[in-house]
């Protein structure tokens, strides 16, 4: 072991630093620690399996892939080995707020029990932190804001003068999504760097020194991939002494990658550079007569272009674009203006700081778009994606495989792949091969959830194909009966948001419950409302497809419409197909059909959350019946018994003595 590594070991403490990874299932077991000092800690068997082989990876710089059922508890499985092993560990989370939940609830826990002294830190990506410099511009602008911005900027003022962080999770009072946020934090291009103001306070700088000095940081893989594949985050520093990447939700992994490998470049990153270069203007003579008239014709640049792919679906691959004319015309016209307004700011750059930073972001859009124009990657993805206000352009790599694996073998260290959703009826290769792992070590656990008697997967016979016109109306139709005997406390998962918006005009008369619908408020509030209300029916998309834990007697009832296969209008899904056909594999079965069945396990998951929850699983996609596929959608879903009977439904319910709705 190495001296960094034995210093590490002594500040975690004697008694735990070096623990043989044989006695880690033992400090997890009845006799443990965690069972003397947490109120409810259940030891479990599964969790001390998944604690043994965590150690045993992290000690042997293995790539593990530990597959975890609901309730397995594998944040405290993967958190003690990793605490005791004496090494520098990144544990990577699927979203911010499993993040901050890792961080200040679970991890203070693990920690107080173990005795550890080791030091840990969070880290987010820059745009999570306040950046003063930044808040200073908008505040000197004197903008004329409307009330509701206007008390916003001052909120955000009042909080910067006692946040110690400066993380914008502290400030519930201005929303996630409100236009301040932007314009008071920075991004990898705008940040100015030490010759900021503000560089010794910055929060960001503060937050990766902090990471730098830990043994154990929490980070969320976009920060991650965004600085391992892109290194635009500043926070490298860190990574190279790491001994172990330990990722959570790790099913999210291949769709992040795939963001992060790309080349892309989008209408807002040029308004916004069009917008910063002129705003650095300021105190520099003369530079505004010189930039304002390009930077205008850039902007207006960008609307023709936006204009002109009007007719045009959402998103697509690039030759369908490329095709219309006026649009060919307009991406020629846009690079020539961006090409000559990055020689105008190379011309200025040795005035300011500010027009320094606007040169070097000029210069890097340009080579992107001549890129993604000009069609410079052979085994690129080229595609776009309309917004109502801008566009976006990228080239995708067609195979995630070879970055991925180069990207580990660079670090040297174990990779811990973790989630409740990674196999398909017991196998993990389409996982592997999505990330290149070749021979992982893997674990497969099952949860310790009883569902013979906690569950039961209902599928209503005389459903229609998923592509009948009526089939959102049936699907309401065969949920209502159930919705009736678990008095409302369910869930409604849709494919698309278009069956969604059909089903909440459908249901809207027919329920006495409260209805709670994706898109009319903000996913937590939705949430808490959910669980306030006893009795809701909560119709969502995507995103509440995963993530979302509502345990306890306020959900008993998920209702899926169909097969979550992925959507047939992406073009990088479309090249990957065409590519697994050429090299003889059949893209049906070996993709979509495995792709599928790892979402469906996410939505299939929100059911069972607790030892104590009862629920049924209604799946209305007669292809589980009567395809042959099916059988492996069936297989991969937790063992519950089956019917197609509503009575075994009622009777479920029945024996539940659920309160009635009131």
């Amino acid at each position: 072991m190495g001296l960094l590594a034995s210093a590490r070991a002594r500040r975690l403490g004697d008694t735990c630093a070096m623990t043989d990874p044989h006695d880690i299932g033992a400090l997890l077991g009845a006799d443990g620690p965690f069972a003397r000092e947490l109120p409810n800690f259940a030891p479990r068997l599964a969790q001390q399996a998944m604690a043994r082989s965590v150690a045993d990876a992290i000690t042997n710089r293995d790539t593990l892939v530990a597959e975890a059922g609901t309730g397995t508890g594998k944040t405290y499985a993967y958190l003690v080995p990793a605490l005791l092993s004496g090494e520098r560990v990144i544990v990577s989370t699927g979203t911010k707020a499993l993040q901050d939940q890792l961080y200040f609830r679970d991890l203070p826990k693990v920690r107080a029990v173990l005795g550890t002294r080791g030091k840990a830190a969070l880290l987010k990506g820059r745009a999570n932190y306040l950046c003063l410099y930044r808040l200073d511009q908008t505040v000197r602008e004197g903008s004329t804001f409307e009330r509701t911005e206007a008390s916003q900027l001052a909120a955000i003022r009042a909080w910067s003068a006692r946040t110690r962080a400066g993380d914008r999770m502290e400030l519930a009072e201005v929303p996630e999504e409100s236009p301040l946020w932007p314009r008071v934090t920075s991004t990898p291009e705008n940040c100015v760097g030490v010759e900021c103001p503000f560089f010794d306070d910055c929060h960001v700088v503060k937050a990766r020194r902090e990471a730098q000095e830990a043994d154990l940081v929490v980070v969320n893989h976009h920060l991650l991939f965004a600085d391992l594949a892109l290194k635009q985050e500043g926070f490298g520093e860190i990574l190279p002494g790491a001994s172990a990447f330990i990722l959570d939700e790790a099913h999210q992994v291949p769709e992040l990658a795939g963001q992060f490998f790309s080349q892309s470049v989008s209408a807002r990153q040029l308004a916004d550079l069009a917008a910063d270069a002129l705003r650095e203007c300021n105190g520099v003579t003369g530079a505004i007569g010189l930039l304002l008239e390009p930077a205008e014709a850039l902007q207006g640049a960008l609307r023709r272009l936006r204009l002109a792919m009007d007719t045009l679906p959402t998103r697509g691959p690039f030759q369908q674009l490329d095709a219309l004319a006026a649009v060919h015309d307009g991406l020629q016209d846009l690079g020539e203006l961006l090409a000559a307004f990055t020689d105008l700011l190379a011309s200025q750059a040795e005035r300011s700081r500010g027009l320094a930073n606007a040169h070097e972001r000029a210069a890097v859009w340009t080579e992107r778009l001549d890129r993604i124009v000009e069609g410079g990657g052979e085994q690129d993805v080229r595609w776009y994606e309309l917004f109502p206000r801008g566009f976006a352009l990228h080239a995708t790599p067609l195979d995630l495989a070879a970055p991925l694996r180069a990207m580990r073998e660079r670090t040297q260290a174990a990779w811990i792949h973790t989630s409740a959703t990674l196999s398909v009826a017991g196998s993990f290769d389409h996982f592997a091969r999505q990330l290149g792992l070749e021979d992982p070590q893997t674990l497969n656990l099952d949860s310790p959830f009883d569902y013979a008697t906690q569950a039961l997967c209902y599928l209503p016979p005389g459903l229609p194909d998923p592509n009948a016109r009526d089939h959102t109306e049936r699907v309401i139709d065969a949920a209502l009966p159930v919705l009736e005997a678990s008095h409302g406390r369910a869930f409604l998962l849709f494919t698309s948001h278009r069956a969604l918006r059909r089903a909440a005009e459908l249901l809207a008369d027919r329920v006495p419950w409260p209805l709670f619908v994706q898109g009319s408020a903000p996913r937590h509030q939705l949430l808490e409302d959910f669980r306030a209300s006893g009795h809701g029916v909560l119709l969502g998309a995507a995103s509440f497809w995963e993530g979302v834990d509502v345990a306890g007697e306020a959900l008993s009832v998920v209702v899926i419409d169909k097969l979550p296969f992925a959507a047939p209008d992406d073009p990088v899904l479309q090249a990957r197909l065409d590519a697994l056909e050429q090299s003889g594999i059949n893209p049906f079965m070996g993709w979509q059909v495995p792709a599928a069945a790892i979402a469906l396990k996410q939505g299939a998951g929100r059911l069972i959350r607790d030892v104590h929850d009862r629920g049924v699983l209604v799946l209305c996609d007669p292809r589980l019946t009567t395809k042959g596929y099916g059988r492996l959608f069936l297989a991969s879903l937790p063992p519950m018994p089956r019917t197609r009977e509503l009575a075994d439904v009622q009777a479920f319910f029945g024996n539940a003595a659920v309160p009635m709705a009131g």
